[in-house]
């Protein structure tokens, strides 16, 4: 079953896929992170999200060291198989900058400027 779930989707090179959350009730985009099949797999399996971590070269269970965990509600693939939409539950903030999106930017009247307030101290959340 994993595996037929695997096969639509098209990995690029690296073996990595791009992958956005979003809430799964209000529809805000949370993130953009990147899973390769082990991820997926372990997020289908446990229902917890799990990422990819580039930085780290490893996987990145969501919230395993800030306790801000998303869990998986629907797993979607566009149609040319080249991303993935993860329909999250996100427990508290989703960006470790401790805002609640990682898109908390936005270019208006030619500048850029930010949106939204960190809710809580990245210190707080890493110690």
């Amino acid at each position: 079953m994993i595996e037929e779930i695997l096969s639509f989707i098209a990995f690029g090179p690296d073996g990595l896929a791009p992958a956005i959350a979003q809430q799964h009730d209000t529809g805000e985009v949370l993130m953009m992170a990147w899973m390769n099949r082990q991820a997926i797999t372990e997020t289908l399996a446990t229902g917890r999200v799990c990422y990819w971590s580039r930085s780290r070269n490893r996987l990145w269970r969501k919230g395993e060291t800030s306790g801000q965990t998303q869990m998986l509600k629907e797993l979607r693939i566009d149609c040319d198989g080249d991303a993935i939409l993860l329909l999250v539950d996100q427990s508290g903030v989703a960006c470790h900058t401790g805002r609640r999106s990682c898109f908390y930017r936005a270019v208006r009247d030619g500048r850029v400027m930010e949106i939204a307030a960190p809710v809580i101290s990245p210190e707080t959340l890493y110690g």
